[in-house]
């Protein structure tokens, strides 16, 4: 046959493709016009979605697209077409629309898409916070008081005082300075000092001495000494409600020799002078936290000294800085005697084989008051001061004898002192009763 002899020559249809691409829609050529057909292999290989010339039969050429041998295979078909459904991407259709968009933009969209997703969980994690924080602020204001504080907040006073002592061991030395830094303190608070004493009518009450009844200054009741005092105005600032220095007054107020400051309720005192007029004494604690819990009962035993009793210790001086809790500060020249040497020279009666825990103080008229560890009352820079800046103490500096603790706020460094009592119980403190913290510690 003649078809049959023109197939068996390869080497004639090599270049066809191209020829056929040019052309796709041309029909087949006959043995006249080609003078060949090409092998049934290498068509059916090289182009699958074309005809192969079968004997007998007239097949048409499916037309097809130019392909060059570098080109990628097919992609797979859509899901749709093919029948198949594309797996659930577990990001959310927020994250396919990203697959669709060019660079920056499927960035900036993955951002936000992660961005809200946060925004979320931050939301619900800010309301459980908040819930939480209020439930907390509940509990705590509706807790029992305890010195005016609410008793959370009184225990978490007590737990940082006892870190602090923990960790500085009242052995901490506060540091000191040149004497041309130091200046005359200012005043700031009067309490226990409104009244002017007669610096002749002053006696140190001493409670709790070991064999006290053996000195000649003993008596069986120190709190029948009579202190006097005078109204004759002292034209010295006696302190001050606001941050405003000493002979200076806020702007468009007058300059005033005293101050108002906040007294107890006049029911506390009425009753206070009805109880205790009857056993000889003065009114006591008339300021706003009331009379101390620690003061000393009628018929108490001790000694009364004299302001040459306790200079008769040696004379130690300081520049060392007075601290405020309001938040100034201040350098001072400081001179007394050490309270670790009065101590010694006045030793408290044992407890139990022990010295007692505590110190007391107070002012005369038991206005102010002040508890103090026995440990910090032997703190070498604790001074029982008599003089301030090379001058013996004003009468509203706490003349003749006030406390300097530079371990201390301002508010422990007691002014006027009139009593020192040894003790194993934790006294009274004036600013505790209105809600500060015992310790005061710096």
């Amino acid at each position: 046959m003649a078809d049959s002899e023109e197939i068996q020559r390869p080497e004639t249809r090599a270049a066809e493709p191209a020829v056929q691409s040019a052309a796709p829609e041309a029909e087949p050529r006959g043995d006249a016009e080609s003078g060949m057909q090409a092998p049934e292999d290498e068509t059916a290989l090289e182009f699958p979605g074309t005809s192969v010339p079968v004997e007998g039969q007239t097949v048409e050429r499916q037309a097809e697209k130019p392909t060059s041998e570098s080109s990628a295979p097919e992609t797979q078909p859509p899901a749709a077409q093919t029948g198949r459904m594309r797996p659930q991407d577990p990001r959310g259709a927020d994250d396919d629309l990203t697959k669709k968009m060019p660079g920056h933009e499927a960035a900036d969209a993955r951002v936000l898409t992660e961005s809200r997703r946060h925004t979320r969980r931050s939301f619900a994690m800010g309301a459980v916070g908040v819930a939480a924080s209020y439930g907390f602020y509940r509990w705590v204001g509706h807790s029992r008081s305890d010195e005016m504080q609410p008793e959370p907040l009184r225990r978490a006073l007590e737990a940082n005082a006892a870190i602090s002592r923990a960790v500085f061991d009242e052995r901490a030395l506060a540091p000191t300075y040149p004497l041309k830094r130091a200046e005359t303190l200012r005043v700031n608070g009067a309490y226990g000092l409104k009244q002017d004493l007669v610096p002749e009518s002053w006696r140190l009450q001493l409670v709790g001495m070991r064999d006290a009844e053996r000195d000649p200054r003993f008596v069986k009741d120190v709190t029948a000494w009579e202190y006097r005092y005078t109204t004759a105005p002292s034209g010295e600032d006696k302190g001050h409600d606001t941050k405003v220095a000493p002979g200076k007054t806020a702007p468009g107020v007058a300059p005033a020799a005293d101050t108002a400051e906040k007294m107890a309720p006049a029911p506390m005192v009425a009753q206070q002078k009805q109880q205790q007029e009857h056993a000889g004494r003065m009114p006591r604690g008339r300021e706003e936290a009331g009379q101390s819990r620690s003061t000393l009962k009628p018929g108490t035993g001790g000694l009364l000294l004299t302001i040459d009793d306790v200079t008769r210790l040696p004379r130690h001086e300081l520049v060392t800085q007075f601290k405020c809790i309001e938040g100034w500060s201040q350098v001072v020249h400081w001179a007394g005697v050490r309270m670790a040497d009065f101590l010694e020279a006045y030793p408290p009666v044992p407890i139990n084989g022990r010295e007692p825990k505590y110190v007391y103080m107070e002012t005369p008229d038991g206005d102010y008051y002040c508890g103090f560890d026995m440990r910090v009352c032997r703190h070498p820079q604790t001074l029982l001061v008599t003089e301030m800046m090379g001058a013996p103490l004003t009468g509203n500096h706490g003349a003749p004898l006030r406390l300097h603790m530079p371990t201390k706020y301002g508010y422990k460094q007691i002014k006027r002192i009139g009593l020192i009592s040894y003790t194993d119980s934790k006294p009274d403190d004036y600013w505790t009763k209105l809600g500060y913290d015992w310790y005061a510690g710096l």
